[in-house]
């Protein structure tokens, strides 16, 4: 009876076991998918297509089109601090008066959604002090190496000194040193602002391979152009796309 007892307690022991080795492959990770995971999309997300129409109105200049854009967008999930990064940033390439301009109407929009009763939500500030003097400089020349891939270098830099430091000081120093709007969403928002404004093609192509430098795909950046199209304005989906394509056609192959 004795060994009769052990035997059922070790097949017992053995199912136990060979459950929970079941239970346990079940529940684990396959084995390829941190290789999925690193699978880059080719779809932006609802957050990154709400930018863009945001970017290119604000850019625009078109106030009535900006709040539909705005409203539309805050719908999508976007915080207020996210469309406030992006209007901010709007300066460094349609200037101040539109950036001004555009910041004036998000705060008309967001007074009108709160006499309705909405509530958005704020979303993070910056979480880390701007560094400033010798460091911000150190800073910025760090993020523009990083998203050009390379050190920038150019005649109109050794022509107009002054304009590489308030580049590398300001826009990649003073604003990229902001963490509460990432850089593929802030790249979204330089297309759509770049797609926005005639004679600015050079800097729309060169922004579609800082996107790509970020992690945005060639797909992803079709799609841009295509929401352009389709949401916003034809004219900037073509310019968009045109962009694009040369970026692609200047690219080495991998």
């Amino acid at each position: 009876m004795r060994n009769t007892h052990h035997a059922e307690r070790r097949i017992a022991v053995g199912i136990a076991l060979a459950v929970a080795a079941a239970c346990s492959y079940a529940t684990s990770t396959p084995p390829n998918a941190a290789m999925q995971a690193q699978v880059p999309s080719e779809t932006l997300s609802i957050r990154q297509q709400a930018i863009i129409p945001i970017a290119a109105w604000g850019a625009a200049g078109d106030m009535s089109r900006l709040a539909a854009a705005l409203n539309q967008g805050l719908d999508a999930g976007l915080t207020v601090n996210e469309a406030k990064e992006v209007l901010v940033r709007l300066y460094a390439y349609a200037g101040f008066p539109r950036s001004l301009n555009a910041l004036s109407e998000l705060m008309k929009v967001l007074d009108s959604r709160k006499q309705r009763g909405v509530q958005d939500v704020a979303g993070p500030a910056p979480t880390r002090a701007i560094p400033s003097g010798d460091a911000l400089l150190a800073a910025g020349t760090a993020n523009q190496t990083r998203l050009i891939g390379a050190p920038a270098r150019g005649a109109i830099y050794d022509f107009a000194p002054v304009i590489d430091q308030y580049l590398k000081a300001h826009l990649f120093g003073a604003i990229f040193e902001r963490d509460n709007l990432d850089w593929q969403g802030r790249e979204v928002a330089t297309l759509g602002m770049l797609s926005a404004l005639q004679g600015a093609e050079s800097q729309l192509q060169a922004h579609m391979g800082f996107s790509m430098n970020v992690g945005l795909t060639a797909g992803q950046l079709g799609q841009l152009s295509q929401l352009l199209s389709d949401k916003v304005d034809k004219e900037m989906g073509r310019r968009a796309q045109a962009a694009l394509t040369r970026q692609l056609a200047s690219r080495p192959s991998r």
